[in-house]
């Protein structure tokens, strides 16, 4: 039985760190005026009959900090990661010059700034929701096996216990992550 449940604490934890890591993921995206590689990466550009992410399509680097560069590697879908990067919502105006596309990071204002800010706090919280979820899912499964295993009050309890002091830890890694990314885009 116990070690029903251990594999079980395994597999929430798993998943805990999953949504954790899909957090500071998503953060990358979050532009802190400064050029990161991480920002467009991921940015879907439709090329060759399907979406593909630009980290599919180009290497990305920050050569200067306030400048990235994309070298696509086919000529032919040049026009298509500039499309992708025009439609974004990231404001950037691309340069192009043959297969090297140039995007200047323009400095961000006080208020642009505060916005991310929020966006942040945002991210963050519906982070911990997709925790509690996983957690509720966790209690549900206990709840079931308890029911169907007979197991005792004072091992569920236990259990329940060990789930949230994870829950906690796990909130506490947001909340210092997205402290980070907040500090990181107040300063200039």
């Amino acid at each position: 039985m116990i070690i029903l449940l251990c594999m079980t604490i395994s597999d929430f934890k798993q998943k805990a760190a999953k949504a954790v890591e899909f957090f500071e993921e998503n953060l990358k995206s979050v532009r802190t005026g400064r050029a990161n590689p991480g920002l467009i990466e991921n940015l879907m550009v439709e090329a060759y009959g399907s979406k593909m992410p630009l980290i599919q399509l180009a290497s990305i680097s920050a050569p200067e900090p306030r400048l990235l560069t994309i070298s696509v590697w086919d000529r032919t879908v040049v026009d298509d990661v500039v499309e992708a990067i025009k439609n974004s919502d990231l404001n950037l105006n691309p340069v192009v010059d043959t297969t090297l596309i140039r995007l200047n990071i323009p400095a961000m204002t006080e208020e642009r700034r505060k916005e991310l800010v929020k966006s942040v706090g945002k991210l963050s919280e519906e982070t911990k929701i997709s925790l509690r979820n996983i957690r509720h899912e966790f209690l549900s499964a206990l709840k079931k096996r308890e029911e169907e295993l007979k197991l005792p009050e004072n091992e569920v309890k236990a259990e329940e216990a060990k789930v949230d002091i994870e829950i906690k830890s796990f909130n506490e890694q947001i909340d210092q992550i997205a402290k980070v990314k907040e500090e990181e885009l107040m300063s200039i």
